[in-house]
């Protein structure tokens, strides 16, 4: 039996195209996606590689603005015609924060059309919408007839609301962790023809927006609190941009010994090589749905630093295994873990290597079918 499927989602996000390639080629799934626009230059500058989707899709019309850091106001018309056209069987809608998301739900509604909210939401995010109640948060997802969740921290924030376990579907959050993989250890192999980029002889890294709410400030301060030594023997290089970027590079000035290098924002061809190089990478995240950058950082086969508000951190990362999990904000217990890093490089070696077993485990297939997964099951509920 076919399941027409298809899901609703805010833009043509690079990492979303390797999954969506997967899922339509699942036996049984028959895959339209509507995006609700194409980009958002207000967050990154993120290339659209429209030349590598192999499934079938739409742009709504759209209207976007971003009022203010964490509010982003985006408006479409064509959700109802759209819907209509394709007539699926099973919507799966990636959040509840749109209007058209509302529309689509009210559609399908009317059509006995089971909703399923992909949900990357967990009790730790600071992210607010006080145009959004809590109220009608709880409407929406008292509404849908499943979940589909990336990971343990997400499974949790659904089980907030009530929902019964078997109600919701993992589908692992991933990254083409093939194209990392592969072009990391091109980097590695090539060592000697990467000095254009001008990179450290070696170095921790942070690739992400330069948001004080990601923790660049704690790691900065981090950074500082080593010892002279170690400063001088690694550098500290953070790969992105965003609204505290100039406040970054002010507050970097005053750190001796020791050289804090900045990249600007890299696409994704060129982020292999980063991460190929570096000791360690670090996500010192106040608050995260999940941290793609920490699948990217895992393929390509780095040790982990990250803080346990990063979704990620309960599925990918194990406490001195692969990595290290630490609070949010605690600049001290960061400090020292980047200061094992740096006196003892078997440590990083080890523990990388533990990375890139992990992420196999979370690439574009295993998402996708997640997805299926939960697609078929509440078609088939439905239908009972």
């Amino acid at each position: 039996m076919s399941c027409r499927l298809v899901i609703i989602t805010e833009i043509i996000a690079p990492y979303r195209i390797p999954v969506f390639n997967a899922l339509a080629l699942i036996s049984g799934i028959d895959l339209h996606v509507i995006f609700l626009a194409d980009t958002d230059p207000t967050q990154r500058e993120w290339k659209i590689y429209d030349n590598e989707i192999h499934f079938s899709y739409e742009v709504l019309p759209n209207w976007h603005t971003r009022l203010t850091r964490t509010l982003y106001l985006l408006l479409n018309r064509g959700m109802k015609s759209a819907l209509r056209r394709n007539s699926p069987d099973v919507i799966v809608c990636g959040g509840y924060n749109y209007l058209a998301c509302w529309q689509a739900l009210f559609w399908a509604r009317h059509r006995n059309v089971p909703v399923l909210l992909w949900c990357e939401s967990t009790v730790r995010e600071l992210r607010s919408h006080p145009w959004l109640t809590k109220h009608s948060k709880q409407r929406f997802v008292h509404s849908c007839s499943g979940f589909v969740v990336p990971g343990i921290s997400s499974r949790r924030y659904v089980a907030s609301f009530g929902i019964p376990d078997e109600e919701v579907v993992t589908a692992p959050d991933a990254v083409d962790t093939a194209f990392f993989s592969r072009l990391a250890d091109q980097a590695r192999a090539g060592r000697e023809r990467l000095q254009e980029l001008k990179l450290p002889e070696a170095y921790f890294l942070y690739v992400g927006r330069l948001v004080r709410e990601k923790g660049i400030f704690d790691l900065l301060t981090a950074y500082e609190k080593m010892s002279p030594q170690a400063r001088k023997q690694f550098s500290l290089l953070y790969v992105g941009d965003g609204a505290d970027r100039a406040q970054l590079l002010q507050r970097a000035v005053s750190i001796q010994p020791g050289n804090v290098h900045w990249a600007g924002f890299v696409h994704r061809e060129q982020l292999p090589a980063y991460y190929a190089l570096a000791h360690a990478f670090v996500l010192p995240t106040w608050s995260d749905p999940w941290g793609l950058v920490v699948n990217e950082a895992m393929a390509c086969g780095l040790p982990i630093v990250v803080t346990d508000a990063a979704g990620c951190a309960a599925d990918l990362v194990s406490n001195m295994w692969n990595g290290y999990v630490i609070p949010p904000r605690d600049v001290a217990q960061l400090s020292s873990v980047l200061q094992a890093f740096a006196a003892d490089p078997s440590l990083s070696r080890t523990m990388g290597q533990r990375s890139r077993e992990r992420i196999v485990q979370f690439s574009p297939e295993h998402c996708a079918e997640g997805l299926a997964t939960a697609a078929m099951r509440f078609q088939d509920k439905a239908r009972a």
